[in-house]
């Protein structure tokens, strides 16, 4: 049996942090996926690109059952920390809003810049490996596989969620908590598109590629960007965001306009420019696709303002600022950027991501109950998690 001194299962984001940062400080690593090849979301990420970190990421910008979990590794491990990191190997980049950071070239060359430091750690890295099994005996635990037997005193568990399931992404690391006694916030698609119902999706259709800038809130959070109307629903950074906080039932709150007063902007037209329609008007603000739809919803497409009371101009200035609106559902997980929920934190160490009650066993990245906000945070979590296991391993 080959034994190591710590076995990472998942070479993705936060298992390869994970294992250089333990084989820069001497242990004997090996890491383990299922994968031909290693870093396969970060490949595809950011457009190609990679959404590596965000330079504002802080606390507020995850979601967890404990909000407090994630202060320590965050700390430990900063935007700043990972950006020296890149630039050290030479790899251009770019920001754009928000703080997000981007390679200029291919996202290739985050998982090259991992996997060299690997290497360089000496940490040996076997994909294509299924594991069977995992057991903990007195001396450690081990882990069997189609590839034989692996043996070591630390275990990390760094295989993600169930979002992105074309690349292997399974709920192995919630299988392998219940087994180890460990409770599991019920994981959800995040960061995903929304979809309407049928009859909505008809009415809307003629939006399909429509896009505005939009306050969307739903579950106590807010988040003002771009908003897209599909085929199917609605998409978009707004959506994407609120999707992460929107429950099955509830409706969302959407302003289509939260930089006007539409109310003031109509009545003032209609003072000034009474022969002037309603959907006119409202186009000074929104896209003459959906400034047509709305006054057409509102019974008023044809008409004049100066025909219009003081009613019809609020109904219609609620239906751009107030739309309430409850999805269908999501696209799932097949479409989600990530997953919410997780190996429950309360089972962890907030200081080295271990579990409590069994010594040597340790859950990182979105395997746990910690998501991030659209821009970066996910791979900063990933980076910091990782971090701190590979410290402590």
């Amino acid at each position: 049996m080959n034994t190591f001194d710590v076995i990472i299962l998942g070479a993705g984001a936060a298992g390869m942090m994970c294992a250089l940062t333990a084989g820069q400080h001497g242990r004997r690593v090996l890491l383990l996926d299922h994968a031909a090849t290693a870093g396969e979301k970060i490949r595809i990420s950011g457009g190609g690109r990679c959404n590596f970190t965000n330079l504002n990421c802080q606390p507020a910008n995850f979601l967890s059952a404990n909000p407090q979990f994630c202060i320590s590794a965050l700390a430990g491990y900063t935007p700043q920390d990972f950006l020296a990191l890149v630039e050290t190997r030479g790899i251009a980049w770019h920001a754009k809003t928000q703080g997000q950071l981007f390679c200029d070239g291919p996202a290739q060359q985050i998982v090259d810049l991992l996997l060299t430091a690997c290497a360089a750690a000496a940490v040996e890295l076997v994909l294509d490996t299924h594991v069977a099994s995992v057991t903990r005996g007195p001396d450690g635990f081990v882990v069997a596989s189609n590839r034989g037997d692996y043996a070591a005193g630390r275990l990390v568990v760094a295989t993600g969620g169930r979002s992105v399931p074309k690349l292997g992404a399974s709920g192995f690391a919630y299988d392998l908590a219940a087994q180890f006694g460990l409770p599991v916030v019920t994981p959800r698609a995040g960061l995903v598109p929304l979809v309407f119902t049928p009859a909505l999706r008809a009415m809307l259709a003629a939006l399909s590629g429509v896009a505005v800038n939009a306050a969307v809130g739903a579950g106590g959070a807010e988040f003002r960007d771009a908003l897209l109307f599909t085929h199917r629903g609605l998409s978009g950074p707004a959506i994407l965001q609120i999707s992460s906080y929107w429950q099955p039932g509830a409706a969302l709150t959407i302003d289509l306009a939260p930089d006007h007063d539409v109310y003031a902007l109509l009545r003032s037209a209609r003072t000034a420019q009474g022969r002037q329609g309603a959907a006119t008007v409202l186009a000074q603000v929104l896209p003459r696709r959906l400034a047509q739809r709305l006054a057409a919803a509102q019974g008023c497409e044809q008409a004049k303002l100066a025909e219009l009371p003081d009613r019809a101009l609020a109904a219609l200035a609620a239906a751009v600022q107030r739309w309430a609106v409850t999805p269908d559902g999501s696209e799932g997980f097949r479409k989600a950027e990530v997953t919410v929920g997780g190996v429950a934190t309360s089972a962890l160490s907030s200081r080295d991501l271990q579990v409590r009650g069994v010594p040597g066993l340790y859950f990182i990245g979105e395997a746990v109950d910690v998501t991030g906000h659209l821009g970066g945070h996910n791979f900063q979590w990933a980076w910091s998690s990782g971090r701190a296991a590979g410290l402590a391993v």
